[in-house]
């Protein structure tokens, strides 16, 4: 179970995971002897296969144990195909014309159990797919359509407890898995704990028609190390520590599949802010950093006039006082242009130095001032970076 802090989607498997294991290709069978219907044939060998329609059983040479089957149909192979580990049936699928997996595909544990269970069509994974653990419980459902696309999944431990959920728009998992109850499209919102496969809890959710409202997930000692919770187009997500002082707060707006993050919260150990950024519409327009005494330590604010973007940077000493001001173009965090005069002040708050920059962000005078206020240096500076005296 995972609680995402990005916009859309929260991470999921490879959507064909379930396809990839099914298809692992087959160790090299160098010492092999295969027949058709009572005749030798060599499978790499394409003239001793020709025209053949029936079953190859291939067997270890020195063992004479079966290693795999294949169905031949006027010299290709279509149809059943079959791999033995030890004797004993590993996995089993169709194959088409093309090569594809196409139909039903099954994994088997020496004991017979099976382990994974999927319908394909030409090589895609169609429908409901699922996965057991070795005691037989199921461990994973997952509903496929078109393209593989993966659009629910329930994940469970080996004791048949709740590990992961994923719902779909509509129940999807059915019958292996009754989502319509899980995801709250029946019965009302459901209330589901989650778990490890120690039996451990990991965390709770609610869901309503599909959408979840609420998550929390936990550390080892019960206490919530992270949070989610939506109402209407808003989401938060926070996180803590394991003694559960609040370590993020996150707010983000939701539009279809899309959240755009409106503030991002972090705090220190003490529970004091130590920084503040929000966004409108997706522009960053603040980032605010604070001392642990609770003063403001860096403050950055951001304007946008039509495809101009500039910055107001202040930073500060501990006790408050401005430290240093100064604007920049900002058409890139990398590539901040500044402009206009820089200031830097004492811990007092008198101005103790000032950069003058032109249109290009090239410095064109400095100056200096004293504890007393008055003027220590004042130098024009030029494009090659030497200097003199000011002159009015």
């Amino acid at each position: 179970m995972t609680l995402p802090h990005a916009p859309t989607r929260r991470p999921t498997r490879t959507r064909a995971a379930v396809a990839a294991l099914l298809l692992a290709s087959a160790p090299a069978w160098a010492l092999e002897s295969c027949e058709v219907n009572g005749q030798p044939v060599n499978p790499a060998n394409g003239s001793t296969t020709a025209d053949k329609t029936g079953l190859m059983r291939c067997k270890d040479r020195e063992t004479g144990v079966v290693q795999r089957e294949q169905e031949l149909r006027g010299g290709r192979f279509m149809g059943i195909e079959r791999r033995y580990t030890d004797g004993k049936l590993s996995r089993e699928r169709s194959v088409n014309a093309n090569g594809n997996s196409d139909g039903r595909a099954r994994e088997f544990a020496p004991d017979g159990t099976v382990l994974a269970d999927a319908v394909y069509d030409n090589g895609e994974v169609v429908g409901i797919s699922r996965r057991f653990h070795p005691n037989g419980q199921l461990k994973r459902a997952a509903f496929y359509g078109k393209g593989n696309d993966e659009r629910a999944v329930a994940e469970f431990t080996p004791r048949g407890q709740l590990h992961d959920l994923r719902c779909g728009v509509q129940p999807l998992l059915a019958p292996a898995v009754d989502d319509a109850r899980l995801c709250g499209f029946s019965g009302g919102p459901s209330r589901l704990e989650f778990f490890r496969d120690d039996g451990q809890m990991t965390g709770r959710a609610v869901y309503d028609a599909g959408r979840r409202l609420k998550l929390e997930q936990l550390w080892d000692n019960g206490a919530v190390s992270q949070s989610q919770e939506t109402s209407g187009n808003t989401r938060v997500d926070r996180s803590f520590s394991r003694e559960g002082q609040k370590k993020r707060d996150t707010i983000w707006t939701l539009s279809g599949t899309m959240a755009v993050m409106e503030r991002d919260q972090e705090f220190a150990a003490s529970g004091s802010l130590l920084r503040e950024r929000k966004w409108t519409r997706g522009d960053l327009v603040s980032d605010e950093q604070f001392y642990l005494n609770g003063q403001p330590r860096q403050r950055n604010v951001y304007t946008t006039d039509g495809n101009l973007r500039s910055l107001e940077s202040t930073f500060f000493h501990d006790n408050g006082q401005p430290a240093s001001t100064g604007r920049y173009l900002a058409p890139g965090r990398s590539s901040q242009i500044p402009q206009g005069a820089h200031k830097r002040f004492d811990a007092s708050g008198k101005l103790r130095a000032q950069t003058d920059y032109d249109a290009q962000g090239k410095p064109t005078r400095e100056r200096e001032w004293d504890e007393a206020g008055q003027p220590t240096r004042d130098d024009a500076v030029f494009e090659d970076g030497s200097r003199k005296a000011f002159s009015k």
